[in-house]
């Protein structure tokens, strides 16, 4: 009978959610409906009660809002507002070199913010209007941009990276580490699209470099030290071993603020906009990650969790079998679902089916943080795209957005094929820490 009520919750979750209904809200209704039906009332009121508690209190967890605070300060204090000069200066000479700058710039800002949709908005107030004015077509900029945010999610630090680390229970520096892998090969791949266009489709990418008169390397990397000295600090002290990811939040948080201070850039507005968007969104962020802990305890004490695992292993299905399953699963979900959303409801049934097949979790939470950054540039519901649209709108609409993601989104295939084939390129560097 649990068997049946743990589909039943299923059907209930997937219901809920066509409604609109918030996913927070459906993941609790649900696992608190379902522990009622299957243990009573007291129980369920129970485990209503501790949970939010015994999953917030986690040590790890206290990095999430330590390394937003980093990101939003960096932000408002205009830290980031030299990085696309910077990557300019440097690429100047290359073919398509906006639109390439704007993608490495974006990883940059991604290295202290660790968000998709910051990053676009970011970047995309800055460089869009410069690739318009300098011929590219409209649709190209605003895709150019909107894809090149997805890699705010897998450049550390990465707040859906310390989530999955902590539901998954496995060391969150060696996913960040994992993470800067995909996250360059990203990069270049995307660089490669842009290489291509304006080799064929001149009419697109122009080929022309940029004006020489624009400043040097030297005057750029002035520009953006205090981005190099976060990032020189907070990576420094990961990969040394000398603090934890959790602590490099403080740390990274205290940098930005000192760093803030230093320059003369922390002013109460700033720092009362850091701290608002610093609260509302770990709040947001925690309220959905509550619903998934519960989630997982329904799913665990109905046995659906471990009838799925050996179904899958009884059923003899082949490594990419089940990756294409993943993967399909994961688009699928990413045109309707925010990223935290999907990955949180999906979690609680996809982790135990990959502990049975014994598949590395390092490796497959890089891979999932990617499937889900492909879901914010692939329509209807790309949340990239629509920020893009916000600080663009001016240039180009929706359609022809997605339209010019395109490429970009046909490259990311690729680019997940390949992390798929050889899972050494993502598992390399952490394994160095071992």
């Amino acid at each position: 009978m649990s068997l049946e009520i743990g589909f039943y919750g299923i059907g209930a979750l997937i219901v809920l959610l066509i409604l609109r209904l918030p996913v927070a809200l459906a993941l609790i209704a649900v696992s608190f409906g379902g522990m009622a039906a299957m243990l009573g009332w007291k129980p369920a009121f129970g485990i209503l009660s501790s949970t939010p508690y015994s999953f917030v209190a986690s040590w790890t967890l206290s990095a999430v809002p330590m390394f937003l605070l980093m990101g939003f300060v960096a932000y408002h204090a205009g830290l980031t507002t030299g990085l696309f000069e910077a990557a300019k200066a440097v690429l100047r000479k290359v073919p398509g070199a906006l639109a390439i700058s704007s993608i490495f710039a974006c990883s940059g800002f991604a290295a202290v913010c660790g968000s998709s949709l910051a990053c676009a908005a970011a970047m995309g107030r800055i460089a869009i209007p410069e690739m318009v004015r300098a011929g590219y077509r409209p649709s190209f900029a605003c895709g150019s941009i909107a894809a090149g945010g997805t890699i705010g999610a897998l450049i550390p630090p990465s707040i859906l990276m310390i989530v999955y680390g902590v539901f998954a229970e496995t060391s969150v520096t060696k996913v960040f580490i994992g993470g800067i892998s995909l996250g360059i090969l990203t990069a270049i791949a995307y660089s490669i699209v842009v290489l291509l266009l304006c080799w064929l489709r001149p009419d697109i990418v122009p080929r022309r470099p940029v004006d020489a008169d624009e400043i040097s390397p030297a005057e750029a990397v002035l520009k953006i030290w205090p981005v190099l000295v976060l990032i020189a600090l907070v990576f420094g002290g990961l990969f040394s071993g000398v603090f934890t990811a959790t602590e490099a939040g403080a740390v990274g948080a205290f940098g930005a603020l000192a760093i803030s201070a230093l320059t003369g850039r922390l002013d109460l507005p700033t720092l009362k906009a850091s701290l608002i968007e610093t609260l509302t969104t770990s709040a947001s962020l925690f309220v959905i990650a509550i619903g998934a802990a519960m989630f997982t305890r329904f799913l665990g004490v109905s046995g659906l969790s471990g009838f799925i695992s050996s179904t899958i292993g009884g059923a003899d299905i082949g490594y990419l079998q089940l990756m294409l399953i993943v993967v399909l699963i994961y688009l699928a979900l990413g045109m309707f679902m925010e990223p935290f959303g999907a990955l949180l409801v999906t979690l609680p049934v996809l982790l135990p089916v990959f502990e049975a097949q014994q598949i590395d979790l390092i490796w497959f939470g890089v891979l999932v943080v990617k499937l889900l950054e492909i879901g914010m540039i692939t329509p209807p519901v790309g949340l990239n795209v629509f920020v893009i649209r916000s600080v663009a709108s001016q240039h180009a609409s929706v359609v022809e957005i997605f339209r010019g993601v395109t490429p970009f989104l046909l490259v990311d295939v690729v680019v997940v094929a390949v992390a798929i084939l050889w899972p050494g390129l993502i598992l390399f560097a952490p394994s160095l820490m071992n």
